[in-house]
């Protein structure tokens, strides 16, 4: 065999040989978020795109990680929880895509219906500004509490200007509160905590939040770092026609494609 026809040889190996795939590490939180990760990840793999999932058991870790260039990316939040972090904590971090919303639900042990609440019962909220703000309001809404003109959608108990049935207010970590039902009347539980609890949202919640409202969630990566092409191929590879088929079959209802 001639040098040339080694050579010529060599060049087709080569080229026939498929690419390596670019890695990236995407932080979420346990339940919904990581289980439509996994469905994106063999889209994103036959894009040339390896998805490494990183699960994290709080809402703020995740951003801290992603700032410090731990994670490449995550997806767990909506924006305006995403835009309260940056401005109290000074985060170079920038929305990408949005993703899907989660509407809150209220639960109970003890009642059947919103209108079931006693005097003085115990309602456990998330305790940081963005999800407590935006059960406030979903109090208001059902005609529980009266806030102050003015609060936006980040209202605090200490906005709140009407409380008919004196209600207690129970703020608590977000991931703490489906373990909260025992000793609360009502609480506020995030759709990904109740699913990992075993909750139905679309079945189980007595009060639930509008599916239309600004609490879409986000992917979310470094601002320095929004035009690499791999940010391209990962939202190509989450906004699919797939990952909506997955999310009305498994979810039914409880998170839903907000893109």
């Amino acid at each position: 065999m001639s040098l040339k026809t080694i050579l010529a040889a060599a060049a087709f190996a080569l080229a026939v040989q498929p690419a390596v795939a670019e890695t990236v590490k995407i932080g979420v939180t346990p339940g919904p978020h990581a289980e439509i990760l996994e469905q994106v990840k063999p889209i994103a793999h036959e894009k040339g795109l390896d998805i490494e999932i990183v699960e994290f058991s709080d809402y703020v870790v995740p951003n801290a990680a992603l700032d410090s260039g731990e994670l490449d990316a995550n997806s767990f939040q909506h924006e305006p929880y995403l835009v309260n972090e940056i401005d109290k904590r000074g985060y170079k971090i920038s929305k990408v895509a949005s993703t899907v919303t989660f509407p809150i639900g209220i639960y109970s042990k003890k009642i059947k219906a919103i209108g079931e609440l006693r005097d003085g019962a115990a309602v456990g909220i998330p305790n940081d500004p963005t999800n407590g703000g935006r059960v406030l309001l979903l109090l208001q809404s059902a005609g529980l509490i009266k806030l102050a003109d003015g609060v936006g959608l980040k209202p605090s108990v200490a906005d709140i200007t009407e409380n008919p049935k004196k209600l207690e207010i129970v703020e608590l970590d977000a991931a703490q509160l489906p373990r909260s039902l025992d000793d609360t009347d009502i609480s506020a539980i995030n759709t990904n905590y109740a699913v990992e609890a075993g909750l139905d949202p679309a079945k189980d919640a007595i009060l639930r939040e509008a599916a239309d409202g600004p609490y879409v969630n986000i992917i979310a990566v470094q601002t320095a770092r929004k035009d690499e092409p791999w940010v391209k191929t990962l939202v190509e590879s989450y906004h699919t026609d797939a990952v909506k088929q997955f999310l009305a079959e498994r979810f039914k209802g409880a998170v839903i494609a907000s893109w």
